[in-house]
């Protein structure tokens, strides 16, 4: 789980800061290179007599506590860091973080874990710190430790704190007018269907369009929503009453409902080659770009 290592046989993979310490060449894991786990934090605050160690990144794809990262990884890994060291790099340094801070589905794991976990979240922030640091300027700040074992670093405290959440203004939809209709009227079975203007590549380039459109209103980490419309051609081809019957959100739902109010006449469906009118259904894929 996310969280240090802490003591031998636990089981976790070290978070922190590490340099590499040693080039193992003959690993039974392909290939690997050690860190200095335990460091001057560790050795503070992990268990005295057995805080663990012999930590490596290496190849395949097995471990108890190591970093594995396949055989393919660790090769272009142990030729980049084998050439540093030979162009007199002694110093090459490992950070470990218990996720991506730029991805918002860890950030959500990682939120979700704190809340069970609440001593853990000074730690995780002087990670989350230096890693927004290093996106952000592309070099290594200060990072040093003090006497309880806690890393300090020369970041301002300010810098990467992050703003409340502005409150979401509460959207509430528009009222809608259905049109009278008397849905008795439409035939249960009809000899064409209703087409739209232009045909089935116009309208699917509609859909695409109004997909397009729609991304920005994918709740939090969805990425895919599909929303179904049912609405009425009626016998002149005007569409009617069109009602979101499953999946999308209030926004997203009322841009739809307004683009299919807006959407021009198509040509009615026939039943013995006179125009009748006839209920759809149609699904809008939306995706996040």
């Amino acid at each position: 789980s996310m969280g240090p290592k802490r003591m031998q046989g636990d089981y976790q993979v070290p978070e922190g800061f590490y340099y590499i310490n040693e080039f193992n060449p003959r690993s039974s894991f392909h290939l690997s290179l050690g860190i200095n786990y335990p460091n001057l934090s560790d050795r503070l605050l992990s268990d005295s007599r057995q805080p663990g160690g012999d930590i490596y990144i290496h190849g395949s794809c097995v471990t108890t506590g190591c970093i594995p990262i396949t055989d393919s990884q660790i090769e272009e890994l142990y030729i980049l860091t084998a050439h540093a060291k030979n162009l007199g790099q002694d110093f090459i340094p490992v950070h470990i973080f218990p996720v991506n801070f730029k991805n918002s589905n860890s950030e959500q794991y990682l939120a979700k874990y704190l809340q069970a976990f609440a001593d853990y979240n000074p730690f995780v922030s002087r990670l989350k710190e230096v890693f927004l640091y290093f996106e952000k300027y592309r070099r290594l700040p200060v990072i040093a430790v003090n006497n309880k074992g806690e890393y300090v670093t020369n970041i301002d405290p300010e810098e990467f704190v992050e703003a409340p959440p502005v409150p979401k203004k509460q959207f509430i939809p528009k009222k809608r007018t259905k049109v009278h209709f008397d849905e008795s009227t439409i035939p249960t079975t009809v000899n064409n269907l209703p087409v739209y203007p232009g045909g089935n590549e116009a309208f699917q380039e509609y859909l695409k369009t109004l997909s397009t459109g729609l991304a920005g209103f994918l709740d939090g980490s969805r990425h895919t929503e599909y929303v179904m419309v049912e609405f009425i051609v009626d016998s002149t081809g005007k569409v009617l009453n069109p009602e979101v019957i499953k999946g999308g959100n209030d926004e997203m739902n009322e841009k739809i409902l307004d683009s299919f109010e807006r959407m021009p006449q198509w040509k009615p469906a026939l039943r013995q080659d006179k125009p009748v009118p006839m209920k759809l259904k149609q699904t809008i894929v939306v995706e996040k770009l």
